[in-house]
């Protein structure tokens, strides 16, 4: 017996392909809408950070006024808040403690300046009240003047035999006749000149020296001493060559600064 086979209609086969194209479409339209909406939170929460700006900054960050401050804190806005805050408020400590460290070193500089004005004020009473030594010179030795001073002048040598200039005065005595100091100073200088012959120059104060010349011999005082007024030099002699023909005498000069000086004006 002879079995008949029906064939498959088109319509079925039609029907199953469009089930089947709306399960994927609709399968799609789930995904695209899973995938939307995945997006658009993610937006919102950037949308969301990026609103920060600087009013509420201003908002959260108290009384923000210094500049040097607002630039630290603008350039944190990629920080958290809380990062924020906590670098303003070691920005402001950090001021805080150079500004103290500030005062005390202006504090300091005004105590030194205060102690050393004292030390000066301190000082200048102490020389107020400091004797000052008077400058008075006394003959190193009694006698007629032989021969004056003569600096603007020429006075006649007799061992020269012409008109020469004479920065000294010759005090008259008699050979070893002991020379006194004139004033107190020390002993420049010990030697033989070869004009006037053994010469002895005292240093004093305010750019005095005194000079003694045409000595026998040196022998009370060494160079580098401290001499007081009226202390024995050394004793009248005739060793200067330049005045070899006059009678013995001491040859004495009195100098300032590098000026000679009339003797006879200073001597009591």
């Amino acid at each position: 017996m002879r079995r008949n086979v029906r064939p498959r209609s088109n319509d079925s086969y039609f029907k199953k392909i469009t089930i089947w194209s709306g399960v994927v479409l609709l399968l799609a339209i789930i995904t695209f809408a899973i995938t939307y909406a995945i997006y658009s939170n993610k937006v919102k929460n950037e949308a969301r950070v990026s609103q920060i700006n600087s009013r509420t900054i201003g908002e959260l960050v108290p009384n923000v006024s210094d500049e040097e401050e607002v630039q630290s804190a603008s350039s944190s806005i990629g920080k958290s808040i809380n990062e924020v805050l906590d670098g303003i408020d070691t920005q402001k400590e950090e001021n805080t403690i150079n500004n103290e460290i500030e005062k005390e070193n202006r504090n300091n500089k005004t105590d030194e300046i205060i102690e050393e004005s004292s030390q000066n004020v301190d000082t200048d009473e102490f020389n107020e009240g400091e004797e000052k030594h008077e400058i008075s010179f006394k003959r190193p030795i009694e006698g007629e003047i032989l021969r004056e001073f003569a600096k603007e002048k020429l006075v006649y040598s007799d061992t020269l035999k012409e008109w020469v200039t004479h920065f000294g005065i010759d005090i008259k005595a008699m050979k070893t006749s002991v020379v006194k100091s004139a004033e107190a100073g020390i002993v420049k200088s010990i030697k033989n000149d070869p004009r006037y012959g053994i010469t002895v120059t005292v240093e004093h104060e305010s750019g005095f020296k005194t000079v003694y010349a045409n000595l026998l011999t040196a022998e009370f005082v060494s160079e580098g001493e401290n001499i007081k007024q009226g202390q024995s030099i050394g004793t009248v002699g005739s060793s200067a060559n330049f005045e070899i023909a006059d009678e013995t005498h001491l040859h004495f000069e009195i100098w300032k600064d590098g000026e000679a000086l009339d003797p006879e004006i200073y001597l009591k």
